[in-house]
């Protein structure tokens, strides 16, 4: 560094001075200043005492003097604590290093050698917004492809996008019903908060159809029935929920053949998934914008899914896996 550069040479050039000791480099050790003393950084002068034969006290106090005396553009002031001389470097000496580094726009860059590195982050879901998380996310891997780049690495940057699933198709269904024609432009909504809001639609009618489902024989019947000794009606049915989801729910049924349809192909719900995923894909990318970030390679679950999916079929045939709720005791 600089400063440190700076501070070698002073103090190489002091103890010539006073002493007509030619230290080597190996002898004049800086390490930032303990927290609890006063100075920047700290001139380690055990091994200068040992080969000049001078008290360390003495050794110390004289450097010290010698640096703010002759010296005063770069070091301020000194203390002395044993064999650690102190010293605080002088507001002259910060300000002029940094126009020093503000004038120089590749300071720090280094050159490119050739590796490569992929920094992955964002990878929203197209049900919801973006939001504060997503942002922190954001940043970070942002800023970790810039350190990166600095660094001299080919730097790409990616983010991997779950486009598709029973969340996905909740938007999808909830839209579909209750939308009544609404798009982004329409409601001048944002257009990843505008489907975000018809996920959460999907989960407020759920819920309605849920809780006039829990008064019906059917649902009396199934808590009289699997409740567990002492568990309450609300606790049972809030812990039900995902079972109904899958296997009385009305809307719960629609969302899971609306996930089969598109599995299948069928045109009419892959051009709705195409057109809410637009929406959401322009609200990110008016995120990105303001943000000033950008991406290298974009990925989709849409196109990979299949590879995973292939993987646990295989893992169940050959018996790697098994589809059976396995009770564990102990």
């Amino acid at each position: 560094m600089l400063f440190l550069d700076a501070l070698t040479r002073a103090a190489g050039k002091a103890l010539a001075e006073l002493y007509n000791y030619s230290a080597p480099e190996s002898d004049l050790v800086f390490n930032h200043t303990r927290p609890e003393f006063e100075g920047d950084y700290t001139l380690v002068i055990f091994p200068v005492s040992k080969k000049t034969g001078v008290p360390l006290t003495d050794l110390g106090s004289a450097l010290g003097t010698w640096l703010v005396k002759h010296e005063p553009a770069l070091v301020q002031s000194w203390n002395l604590e044993k064999g650690f001389l102190n010293l605080t470097l002088s507001d002259s000496f910060w300000t002029e290093n940094l126009l020093k580094v503000y004038g120089t726009p590749d300071f720090g860059v280094m050159k490119k050698h050739g590796s490569k590195i992929m920094v992955e982050f964002s990878s929203p879901n197209t049900n919801k917004p973006l939001h504060l998380g997503h942002i922190r996310n954001i940043l970070l891997g942002w800023s970790c492809s810039k350190i990166m780049e600095t660094n001299g690495y080919e730097v790409i940057k990616t983010q991997i996008i779950n486009d598709r699933g029973i969340a996905i198709c909740k938007s999808m269904l909830a839209w579909q019903k209750f939308g009544e024609g609404k798009t982004p432009e329409s409601t001048g909504i944002k257009g990843d908060h505008f489907v975000g809001d018809y996920y959460v639609l999907f989960e407020v009618k759920f819920q309605e159809e849920y809780q006039h489902w829990q008064q019906s024989e059917a649902a009396r019947h199934i808590f009289a029935t699997h409740a567990r000794e002492g568990e309450s009606e609300a606790q049972f049915f809030k812990n039900f929920k995902n079972s109904y989801f899958n296997e009385y729910s009305t809307l719960g049924s629609e969302a899971r053949k609306m996930l089969l349809d598109w599995e299948a192909g069928d045109p009419d719900t892959i051009a709705l998934w195409k057109k809410l995923n637009s929406w959401v894909y322009d609200g990110f990318d008016e995120t990105y914008r303001k943000l000033g970030v950008n991406f290298d390679a974009l990925y989709y679950e849409s196109d990979t899914y299949l590879l995973g999916k292939d993987a646990i079929l295989s893992g169940l045939e050959k018996e790697f896996f098994t589809d059976r709720k396995t009770e564990v005791s102990g």
